[in-house]
C-alpha cells in the first residue's frame, strides 16, 4: 500500500506547531526496563523539560517509574492529543487504527519505524502523522535542551571554568 500523494513527512516548522499544541502523549511499548529507548524517552517525558501528561501503554507492566501503565490505547482514562510508538513496523497499523478509534491527533512513530501503510491509514483518517523521528530529539531540538550528549549541560563554553 502506497502514501497518498498528499501526504509528506512534515517540516520542522510542522513537527514543532504539533508539538506546542499537544497536552497529552499516550507512549505506546512503554518498558521498565532502563536500557530499552521507550524507558530513556519516558524518562525524558516525565521530566520538567517536558511538559505533557503521559499515558503509558503495556500489557505485561502495571507501573513504570511510578506512573500507571494501561494494558491498551482503548483502557485509557481519556484521549491522548499523540500517540508516540515503539513497537515493530508491522505492528503500527494495528495501533494506527487504535488511535484512529481513540480519537488521537496525531500518530508518531519513532526513530527507525515506518510503515507506509500505518502513515496512509492515519492520514486519512486526519490525524497528522510523524515517522521515523524521536520525540525527545524533536521537543530538546525544539525547546532548547539537545546537546551532543542527548541533554541539555548549561554549558556555554568549551572552556573549564575556574
Amino acid at each position: 500500500m502506497s502514501i497518498d500523494a498528499s501526504w509528506s513527512p512534515p517540516t520542522a516548522r510542522e513537527r514543532k506547531a504539533i508539538l506546542d499544541r499537544t497536552q497529552t502523549v499516550a507512549v505506546v511499548g512503554a518498558s521498565a526496563n532502563p536500557s530499552r529507548p521507550s524507558n530513556f524517552v519516558v524518562t525524558y517525558l516525565l521530566s520538567s523539560s517536558a511538559d505533557f501528561d503521559l499515558w503509558l501503554i503495556n500489557p505485561r507492566e502495571s507501573e513504570i517509574m511510578g506512573q500507571p501503565v494501561y494494558p491498551s490505547l482503548a483502557d485509557l482514562p481519556g484521549t491522548p492529543d499523540m500517540v508516540d510508538v515503539f513497537r515493530r513496523p508491522e505492528d503500527l497499523p494495528e495501533v494506527a487504527q487504535e488511535s484512529i478509534d481513540i480519537g488521537a491527533k496525531v500518530f508518531w512513530a519513532q526513530l527507525g519505524l515506518h510503515c507506509d501503510q500505518a502513515a496512509e491509514l492515519a492520514h486519512n483518517a486526519g490525524l497528522d502523522v510523524v515517522t521515523n523521528r524521536c520525540l525527545k530529539i524533536e521537543h530538546a531540538r525544539f525547546h532548547g535542551g539537545l546537546h551532543l550528549a542527548g541533554f541539555d549541560t548549561g554549558v556555554i563554553s568549551s572552556r573549564r571554568r575556574p
